[in-house]
Parts: C-alpha cells; sequence; structure tokens
C-alpha cells in the first residue's frame, strides 16, 4: 500500500539527512482494507509503515488467507476456474478514499508466477484488474478486483480414473462379443461389474464436490 499524507513532511537536511523512518501502523491513518471473499486466515504480524520525507506512506503486509470460489466442474479435470479476489474498503466512501493499482496486470502477472513455487495440482494461468464503485445504502465505495485464472493439471485424473475406465469398457465389449462360452462371459462380466464398482468409489472420492451440475465423468 502507498499513499501520500501532506501533514507528515520535512526537509533530510534539518534532521540530520534523515529521509526515510519507520514507525507502527498505528502512529498515522492508514487505509483501512478488507479482502470481502476471505473466509479464514491469518492477520499480518508486520505492523509497520516506512515514511519518507516528502510525505509517502509504504506499507507492505503480508496476508494468508482462505477465498470463498464458485466452483464449474462440467469439464473436469480439464477444467480452468476464476476466483475473485475484491479488496475494499466500506468505512470510507468514493469521494474520500479511492484505490487504484501501481502496477499493470502483466507485471503483477509475472510477479504472481515467481511465488507460486508449488508444482501442484493447479497452473496459474492469468490475472486481470477490475477497478469500479460498488454503490450500498446509495453511497458509492472503491472496490479494487482481482480475477485470477487457474487450470486444472489432468496428468494424474488421466492415469487414475479415465485411463481404467476405458479399459473396463473395452474389456466388456471384448468379452461380450467374443467366442467364449456364456458361463464364461457371465464370470467376466462378474469380474467386470465389481472392477467398476470399485472404479466408481475411488471416483466418487476424487471428485470435488460442488452445488452446480456435476462433471461429465461422473455421469457417464
Amino acid at each position: 500500500q502507498e499513499w501520500q499524507n501532506p501533514f507528515a513532511t520535512w526537509d533530510p537536511q534539518d534532521f540530520c539527512n534523515i529521509s526515510e523512518i519507520v514507525l507502527p501502523m498505528d502512529t498515522y491513518w492508514s487505509p483501512p482494507i478488507f479482502i470481502l471473499e476471505r473466509v479464514n486466515g491469518q492477520n499480518p504480524e508486520l505492523n509497520y509503515v516506512v515514511l519518507m520525507h516528502n510525505g509517502s506512506f509504504n506499507s507492505t503486509r503480508p496476508f494468508q488467507v482462505t477465498l470463498t470460489c464458485s466452483l464449474i466442474i462440467l469439464k473436469f479435470p480439464f477444467d480452468t476456474q476464476t476466483c475473485n479476489l475484491s479488496i475494499a474498503s466500506f468505512l470510507y466512501p468514493v469521494t474520500d478514499f479511492v484505490m487504484k493499482t501501481r502496477r499493470t496486470p502483466a507485471e503483477i502477472m509475472k510477479d504472481s508466477q515467481s511465488f507460486f513455487l508449488t508444482d501442484g495440482e493447479w497452473k496459474f494461468t492469468n490475472l486481470s484488474i477490475i477497478e469500479y464503485t460498488e454503490v450500498m445504502d446509495d453511497k458509492g465505495f472503491s472496490v479494487v478486483t482481482y480475477v485470477i485464472s487457474m487450470e486444472r493439471r489432468p496428468t494424474l485424473y488421466i492415469l487414475n480414473l479415465i485411463l481404467p475406465t476405458c479399459a473396463l469398457y473395452l474389456l466388456d465389449m471384448a468379452v461380450l462379443f467374443g467366442p467364449s462360452s456364456l458361463e464364461e462371459k457371465i464370470n467376466f462380466q462378474i469380474a467386470i461389474i465389481l472392477g467398476s464398482s470399485m472404479l466408481a468409489v475411488i471416483l466418487n472420492n476424487s471428485l470435488p464436490t460442488s452445488s452446480n451440475k456435476p462433471p461429465i465423468i461422473g455421469t457417464h
């Protein structure tokens, strides 16, 4: 965060060429912000701010939070999800408090990819910024929303779910139209049904739960 306070300025030559100082956050006014999608997290312990001689405040506060995100899992495991991270302050209307982003989405995207160190299930693909005014009770409030796009890596699900399912169906067709006797076909069909049932249990534990349309892989 960066903001200006014209009442907190001084001439460095009058104070031993000191051009910046570090102060606690509660020494001066600081912008109160909230993450709208936040449901859980840890408050930052770094409650300090850097004050420059020209009245410029600079505060870097790391947050670790859990956010709510509406998932569309119809194309699971080949799905792409979009989540919002909205920062707002509903204590001051837009006539008194306006938030602006300092960097472009491309710059933030580059920094975000450098911080995204884990090679897990999700791949960070894109980030965009929306600045708008939210109207509540006939008052406008400044809001900045970061739209984060992520793509699921499907390799694990292909190996553990899709390939075994296809193999069972191919085996079922081969046994059904094969030259085996009726008794052998029945035994093979029972074994395939048991394998399909076990695979369905594994699939049920692997599929993400959602209130919207179920994934296509779970309905076929």
